[in-house]
Order: C-alpha cells, then structure tokens, then sequence
C-alpha cells in the first residue's frame, strides 16, 4: 500500500487496543471513546480484508493476523518514538528517567547516587518509586529496576541481571538484649515477627533452618526496605536482604543471628531495547551494572 493512503490513526489506535488487549483501555490511553476504537478496528478490519480480533462478550483476542501486524506496528512506533527522542533530547540537558522497586530505591540507589552524579554531573536523574512493570512508551522511564522471585524476562522488554536477593534474619541488639537468648531458629518464636507483604518467607526460611515452625503473628510491611527499618528500630526480628543491610550489620545496628539464608529472586534492569539507550541512560546501565557486581564479588569473598 502507498504511503499517502496508509490509515495512520486506525493503525496507531489498533497498536493501542492489541497492545493492551482492551478497547476500554485503549480508548483511556489515546483520550477517545471506546466507539472510536471499535469503529476504526473495523475499518482497518474491512481494509485489510480479515479480522484482527476474535471478540468475546467482554474480551478481545488477536486472530493471527492480528498478531502478525501488532508486531510489525509496535516495532515501527517505538522506532519512531525513540528517533523524536532522541532528536528532542539533543537540545536539551540529559536527564534520565529511571523507575525503581521501592526498597531497591530507599535501601542502594539513593545511598549509592552520589557516586554516579560525582562522576556524571551533566546527568541530572528523576527516580520513580514503583513497583509495576512499565513498557517504557512515552513519558515513562527510560529503565527500569525490578525485583523477580522468578521471573527472568518479560514481554516486549530486554533485561539484564543486576544481582542475586539473599535473605538472612535480623534483629536490633537492643530486642535481643530485652528478650531471651537466641540458640537455635525455635528460640525466635518469643519474638515478633516482621513479614514483608505476606508469610511465606518466614516459612520457607524455617524450612531451610530444619525447624517445622509457622508464624503468624507480626507485622506486614509493603516491601523490603520498610522491614529492614522495622527491624533496626527493634519492632521485631526480620529477614532483610543482606545486600541492603550489609552497612546496618556492619555498625552493630542489626544483629544476625543465624548463618542460615534464604535465596528470593534477583533484581533485573529492563529496557525496551538495551541498544537503543541513549547516551544518558547507557551510562548509568553501565555504572549500576559494574557497582553491583563489584559489591556482590567482594561480598563472595568475605564469606
């Protein structure tokens, strides 16, 4: 089909409602109505000659050639996104937007920035404190830090492995001088308990340590960081991730009181397309990639 005849708004509003397999949302994300949607899916569909979508009473699904043209669409808009970018970004000063889990943010990004603003003055840095998976379209990050007790990609991204998470109990020594002597994992049990969104981990740690014990008192806490600072204000005892609180540990201000850890998960950079970062935000993949495995390599050999 020639240029001049290609309809850009159907395709683009059909990229939209493949993407997120919804005309509802897609009619929120371009700011039209849900008629709109379906009328310009129609058209497209009546262009083309087949169906795109297999519609259901409150769903819809992409047919093979729905699948077929979505791929081709989303890889020549990012293209396109990405070009007005970076042409934008020229004429201006760099700064990079970087989506980050809470407790990665709290816990190693903001006591570690300085460093990468010492070296990168020219970069000024916008950090999202969020949790959810974003597919990096426009005004969203540029990277993103995410946390997988299994997962190791998702769709439509790249990522690429930053470090391993290694739980470990914890306690303040001031709980521990107010309580009894902890000798063996059963001991912990005259203690509070702090869990970090649910727990599960408490149980599995349990496990590993040989004790068939359940808690189910304590706190919940919405992520890792908030535990850690439970714990080192004596709330109770908590299993935090060692990378995190390797400085608390250090200063005396958590106590471990077992060798035994639990492994959950990795944290992972996700991208849309690792090479076709700019300037800006290769520089910081690069620095936060070579820091972490600089601190996990000398963690290895201390233990």
């Amino acid at each position: 089909m020639k240029r001049g005849r290609l309809p850009l708004t159907a395709l683009r509003t059909f990229e939209v409602a493949g993407r997120v397999k919804s005309f509802t949302l897609a009619a929120g994300e371009l700011f039209i109505s849900q008629a709109a949607v379906s009328r310009q899916v129609r058209e497209l569909e009546a262009l083309v000659g087949r169906p795109l979508f297999t519609r259901g009473h409150r769903s819809v699904t992409l047919t093979p050639a729905g699948e077929a043209l979505l791929s081709a669409l989303t890889d020549a808009f990012d293209t396109i996104g990405d070009r007005l970018d970076a042409l934008r970004d020229q004429e201006k000063a760099a700064t990079l937007s970087i989506s980050v889990e809470p407790s990665f943010a709290a816990c190693w990004l903001v006591p570690n920035l300085p460093a990468f603003q010492k070296d990168n003055p020219d970069i000024d840095i916008s950090i999202d404190a969020d949790s959810r998976l974003v597919e990096f379209r426009r005004h969203e990050a540029s990277l993103a830090i995410r946390h997988s007790a299994s997962a190791t990609s998702w769709p439509r991204v790249e990522s690429r492995h930053l470090c391993d998470v290694v739980l470990t109990p914890a306690l303040s020594p001031a709980l521990l001088a107010s309580g009894q002597p902890i000798e063996n994992p059963a001991d912990l049990m005259a203690y509070d308990f702090l869990h970090e969104e649910n727990r599960d981990l408490w149980h599995q740690w349990f496990r590993k340590a040989g004790a068939s014990l359940r808690p189910e008192r304590g706190l919940i806490y919405a992520d890792g960081g908030l535990v850690r600072q439970a714990a080192a204000r004596g709330q109770g005892v908590a299993l935090v991730d060692t990378l995190f609180a390797r400085d608390d540990i250090a200063a005396g201000l958590l106590i471990r009181p077992f060798e035994t850890t639990l492994p959950y998960g990795s944290y992972w950079l996700v991208a849309r397309s690792f090479s076709a970062l700019s300037p800006a935000a290769r520089r910081f993949a690069d620095w936060l990639t070579d820091t972490l495995a600089g601190e996990t390599k000398t963690a290895a050999l201390k233990n």
